[in-house]
């Protein structure tokens, strides 16, 4: 006589996960720079908003979903960026497509501004108006709260990635430069454990880690795919790379409203999460680097756990 165990499980949806829903925003530019009307998207209730105003986040966390569309406003200068947006999926519905692009503002004598910048989906906020292109990731408010302990990450996905050895820096005033480098895309979910100090400082030990890099170009769409989430330290293990430990420039609201660094010191495999940190984005390099033209489709994304 045999025994055959098998492992119960219960698949979860994201909110606004399926990638349905979506607000469209029209952004007015300056008259320096054109005066064209932008159109940035973002995630959340399906609206039309005409307005050079920071998005307004219904409810706190109602929506965990942000992008790296962003309404700027640089001395003066309106400007939108859109690299995040809707579009048909393979089944009929809706995806988000992710692009890296070259954002560019020029103006005969007076202004020549050159930025690469990835498609990125991520749970948190971003805090508009930006208002410089120094330090881009203090308008980021990463991670949403979250204490559940999930398996995998899933959704559906396909990619377009350069086979080319070299990446575009463009930070700005500076000449857009080449550099030796393969960008690649890239989808990971961290779990911590956080807390905040009478000073303001916000703290985190790392749960859970859920991390892929996607290198070539997968054309045809990939449903349903997972990505394990290992609870615990990771670094002793055969599939640990840097880049999956503490390195990342997280930073988050704490209680006084300042957007503060979180600083992660350790691994608790045990913990319960307060946390959760998921990005989703067409370049695995840091701000103002990347490949132009790579992009990431994603689709119904979803958590799965084990009963």
């Amino acid at each position: 006589m045999s025994a055959l165990c098998v492992r119960a499980e219960r698949v979860e949806p994201v909110p606004l996960g399926t990638m349905e829903s979506w607000a469209t925003r029209y952004i007015k530019e300056s008259r320096l720079i054109g005066g064209k009307t932008q159109t940035l998207y973002a995630i959340g209730a399906p609206q039309v908003i005409r307005e050079n105003a920071p998005y307004a986040y219904t409810g706190k966390w109602v929506n965990p979903w942000t992008c790296s569309n962003a309404y700027a406003k640089v001395a003066g200068i309106e400007k939108g960026s859109c690299t995040a947006s809707p579009e048909r999926s393979h089944n009929g519905g809706v995806c988000a497509r992710l692009e890296v692009k070259m954002q560019e503002v020029k103006v005969l004598g007076m202004i020549d501004i050159s930025v690469i910048a990835a498609g990125t989906l991520f749970w948190g906020r971003t805090l508009e108006p930006v208002t410089s292109a120094k330090d881009p990731y203090r308008y980021l408010d990463m991670g949403v709260p979250f204490t559940k302990r999930p398996a995998y990450l899933m959704f559906d996905y396909r990619c377009n990635v350069s086979s080319e050895q070299w990446v575009w820096v463009a930070k700005g005033f500076s000449s857009p430069k080449k550099q030796q480098g393969h960008d690649e895309c890239e989808v990971y979910m961290f779990l911590q454990k956080r807390w905040e100090t009478p000073d303001g400082k916000i703290h985190a030990v790392r749960v859970g880690t859920a991390y892929e890099r996607y290198a070539k170009t997968q054309t045809a769409w990939v449903d349903n795919h997972r990505v394990k989430i290992h609870y615990g330290d990771i670094t002793k293990e055969a599939f640990y790379k840097s880049y999956m430990g503490f390195v990342k420039p997280f930073r988050s609201v704490n209680s006084k409203g300042k957007n503060v660094p979180v600083a992660e010191e350790g691994w608790d495999g045990n913990a319960t999460p307060t946390h959760a940190v998921l990005m989703m984005t067409s370049s695995k390099y840091e701000a103002f680097t990347g490949h132009e033209g790579n992009t990431l489709w994603i689709d119904n994304v979803r958590l799965v756990y084990d009963e």
